[in-house]
């Protein structure tokens, strides 16, 4: 089967040669690799133009969307399978696609798969632990049947670095395109509940974390609590408050058990970032809907 890979750039000079160096010497070689550029203001496109099997489409940024955009790549690509990955996910070895595709190959019930995410060296002692309790060691595959065990996240999965068999993405009608985040837990979800299932393989990784600032994590954590309220009919009630709950309580216990009180300190108001934000996010979408 043939695959595709799309990477949606902004200002990507940092990261795109080692992400795209990377992709050349993979054991499983892409048929094309589209880059949707939001009209950078650095070296991206320069860089990027340097590599053989590069093709580059721009829009203005106020046009990207996170739905909208990989959709836009979608149509602009011909692979069975298609891969996406962000500009600063760094495949951590050679065999990132061979490993990824395996289980779609196996299982043709599984409609996208997503890689472990390994967090950089110089991330923070609590960035790192959050990574790996949200990333860990074993693979999974989740199907509707997990819903009542694991809740929200059932429908995890992560654009980072996800690949999707296309003819499923096809009928289904893909990702919405007006989303501002969550499009690949949306589309996960809707796979899910139409009868398909979801692969976690932790053999695929990228090297990819970030330490958010209060304020960005309280931002990004808004836009996410407006999608998922706005989603209530395809999520049907599932709730996210466990599964931070249970996050926070088993991050804080590793960090004490490293002496590491100051990065307890940072998880909670990491946390608090998460939870008022995507409180905010759900209040501003019910109140669209009361002013009906």
């Amino acid at each position: 089967m043939s695959i595709s890979v799309i990477i949606p750039t902004l200002n990507a000079e940092r990261h795109i040669a080692s992400l795209l160096s990377s992709l050349a010497e993979q054991t499983i070689q892409p048929c094309e690799i589209l880059i949707i550029d939001s009209s950078s203001s650095d070296n991206t496109l320069s860089i990027a133009k340097t590599y053989n099997n590069v093709q580059i489409i721009t829009i203005q940024l106020s046009e990207f969307n996170h739905g909208g955009t990989r959709d836009l790549g979608m149509n602009h690509t011909k692979g069975d399978l298609v891969l996406f990955l962000t500009q600063d996910a760094v495949p951590a070895s050679n065999t990132l696609i061979e490993d990824l595709i395996a289980s779609l190959l196996n299982n043709p019930q599984i409609a996208a798969a997503y890689a472990r995410q390994i967090p950089r060296e110089d991330s923070s002692p609590r960035e790192k632990l959050v990574r790996t309790y949200n990333y860990p060691e074993q693979s999974v595959v989740h199907s509707e049947e997990d819903i009542p065990r694991l809740g929200i996240k059932t429908f995890f999965c992560s654009n980072v670095c996800a690949v999707y068999r296309r003819d499923i993405y096809e009928r289904l009608g893909g990702f919405e395109k007006d989303l501002l985040s969550n499009e690949d837990m949306m589309y996960a979800a809707k796979a899910i509940r139409s009868g398909y299932q979801i692969a976690y393989a932790a053999e695929a990784c990228v090297v990819h974390s970030h330490d958010l600032a209060f304020r960005e994590q309280y931002e990004r954590n808004r836009i996410q609590g407006y999608e998922i309220a706005r989603h209530q009919d395809l999520l049907k009630g599932v709730s996210s408050s466990r599964e931070g709950i249970q996050m926070l309580m088993s991050v804080s216990v590793k960090l004490l058990k490293q002496g590491r009180l100051i990065s307890v300190f940072g998880l909670l108001t990491d946390c608090a970032a998460r939870y008022l934000g995507n409180r905010k996010g759900k209040k501003q979408f019910l109140k669209t809907q009361s002013s009906k």
